[in-house]
Order: C-alpha cells, then sequence, then structure tokens
C-alpha cells in the first residue's frame, strides 16, 4: 500500500536511487559485451534520436536486436537487464505478454513471433543521459537515466489477447485479470451517487486514451475523487495501483510510491467507462496530477485489454532531463 509513514520525502538524490542507477548501467554494459560488433550496431542509437521516444504495442518492424536473434547467454543478460528494473511480477508480466503471442501464433500464424521482442540502447550505459527500451507486440517498456539518481521507468504499456484464454494448454489464463478485478470491486463498493459520478460514460473508448502522442486527449483528471470514498474502496484503489507500480524493483516501487504520496493520493481519481457486467466491453483509469494507469478491454468481443502506466510530466525522463539540459546546456 502507499501508507505516507513508509517512506522518505520525496525528491533529491538518495542512495538507493545512485545505486539502482549502477546497477542497471553495469548489467546494460554485461549485456552489450556479450553483442557481435553487427549487433551491437543494431542495439546502440543515439540518446537524441527521435527513435527513443517513437514508441508502440502494435505489430510493427522495430529497431534494436531481437531475442529470437540471440544466443541463450544474450537472451539470458538481455533478462538480467530487464530484473534490474522489474521486480518478480514485472518480469512476469514480460513472459506473460510473450506466452500470450505463442497463443496467438497458434490461431493466427507465424507473422506472431515470441521471438520478435526488441532490446534497443540509447546513448551509452553509464554515461548519462542514456536508457534503453525493451519493446514488441503489446508491450513497450522505457527506461530513461537523465542522472545517476534519476531513473523513469514510463510509458510502461502492457496488452492481453486474449485477456482470458479460452482453450489450449493455458485455458483461463488471465494476465491483467487481478487489475480488472479490483477495479470491478471499487465500482461495486460505491453507493449510487457515487457510482454514478465515476462513470463517465456509458460506453468504452475502444482504446486507451493516453496512447502515443495522445496524452494531451486526456485533459482534466475526472471521475470520483478518492477523498470520498470510503476506506474500502480507497485501499482497492491503492492495491489496483499497486499492481503497475508493483512490477517495479523495490528500490524503485519506493521512489515512485514517494512519487504518488507527493501528488496528494487524495486528489487522484477513479473512473470507470461501458458496461459494468463481466466478459462485456469496459475501461477504466485511475487518474492523478501526473500519474495515469489506463485499462480498456473493448476488442476481439471484450476479450482483448491494453494497459498502460504513465508519468505524464516525467515519461523518458523529461522532467529530469529538462533540469538537466538546463543546468548543462547541449549544442
Amino acid at each position: 500500500m502507499l501508507a505516507a509513514a513508509s517512506f522518505l520525502p520525496f525528491g533529491g538524490a538518495s542512495a538507493q536511487t545512485v545505486d539502482a542507477g549502477q546497477r542497471i548501467a553495469e548489467q546494460a554494459n554485461r549485456f552489450l559485451a556479450l553483442l557481435e560488433e553487427g549487433q551491437r550496431r543494431q542495439v546502440l542509437i543515439a540518446f537524441d534520436s527521435g527513435n527513443r521516444l517513437d514508441w508502440h504495442y502494435i505489430p510493427r518492424s522495430r529497431s534494436g536486436l531481437g531475442l529470437g536473434e540471440m544466443s541463450p547467454a544474450q537472451a539470458e543478460a538481455a533478462r538480467a537487464l530487464f530484473a534490474t528494473v522489474l521486480s518478480q511480477r514485472g518480469l512476469d508480466m514480460l513472459d506473460g505478454v510473450r506466452l500470450l503471442e505463442g497463443v496467438l501464433r497458434e490461431q493466427q500464424g507465424s507473422f506472431r513471433d515470441p521471438g520478435r521482442y526488441f532490446v534497443s540502447i540509447f546513448g551509452m550505459p553509464g554515461s548519462f543521459p542514456w536508457g534503453w527500451r525493451f519493446e514488441g507486440h503489446h508491450l513497450s517498456l522505457n527506461v530513461t537515466l537523465p542522472a545517476p539518481d534519476q531513473i523513469s521507468a514510463t510509458p510502461f504499456f502492457i496488452g492481453a489477447h486474449p485477456a482470458t484464454v479460452r482453450d489450449g494448454s493455458h485455458k483461463g489464463f488471465r494476465l491483467l485479470g487481478a487489475a480488472e478485478d479490483l477495479a470491478r470491486q471499487v465500482m461495486a463498493s460505491l453507493g449510487d451517487a457515487q457510482r454514478r459520478t465515476a462513470l463517465i460514460a456509458n460506453r468504452s473508448f475502444g482504446e486507451i486514451v493516453a496512447s502515443p502522442q495522445r496524452e494531451q486527449d486526456l485533459g482534466q483528471p475526472r471521475g470520483l475523487e478518492l477523498s470520498a470514498m470510503n476506506a474500502t474502496a480507497r485501499a482497492r484503489i491503492e492495491a489496483l495501483m499497486d499492481r503497475f507500480l508493483g512490477t517495479l524493483a523495490p528500490d524503485l516501487l519506493a521512489a515512485q510510491r514517494r512519487r504518488v504520496l507527493e501528488q496528494g493520493l487524495e486528489r487522484f481519481r477513479f473512473a470507470w467507462a461501458g458496461s459494468l457486467v463481466p466478459g462485456e466491453a469496459h475501461y477504466f483509469r485511475v487518474h492523478g496530477p501526473v500519474t495515469l494507469i489506463e485499462h480498456d478491454n473493448t476488442q476481439n468481443g471484450a476479450n482483448h485489454v491494453h494497459s498502460v502506466w504513465r508519468d505524464l510530466a516525467a515519461d523518458f525522463g523529461r522532467d529530469a532531463l529538462a533540469d538537466h539540459y538546463r543546468r548543462q546546456p547541449h549544442r
């Protein structure tokens, strides 16, 4: 949970974030050391390249080096890089996305490929600013290190198609089911007036709103403020947020929880759109001053989820980068 007493004041350098930055850079360099020269050229991209901000979750061609192109030792080193940022839950999410891509491969053909998930490194690890991305169909994890004590891990997109596997060896698997269940419990716990406030549209939106380059379409937070909720509903919202923030390694999770608390948790709003009937199209979000979590399940008969966690001020390390460039102008 996000109890304020558990954390130090947000902001400024900390030994935890400096140590995390060193850990991430060291593993990135171990990964690079295992690559052949041609592979290194595929992976390394200039930090100021527009490619760094060109994130997406649709099937498309991508820069970087795909898991399917790596040797077992290289793939293991790539996973170790992911583990410098993610918790076991986060690693399980990555595995789950690729598992579902394998399910789609069985259903739709070989153009669905669990090996077509690509690692790109922007700049040189340990030479600030730098960062990396792991991306493929239904996955985009963007990590930026503007300075030794500044680490951003958003945008972080996770999709699930099928949202519920309905047959085969993985029948019943719901990669993002826990988040949906919590959101439904929140709506069920609200009184009629509060539920009407939380319900911002009678139909789901068919897609997350803050898809690439569309974050400004959100406008101001809408829905029911957490300050108006009872303790049970509020605890479920906090648990819902933790389904996303809890994908991070413990030290990075602590920093993100502090960031949430800095915004004033009572100012966050929970919103729902669409049907409340399980199995029908729906959408929900938790929206604070800068933190945003979205979940839409509309496509393929409401069996296809798009979800994203974004920091609308610090995606791609933007807030820290702006401060870095103000203090150290680059030409």
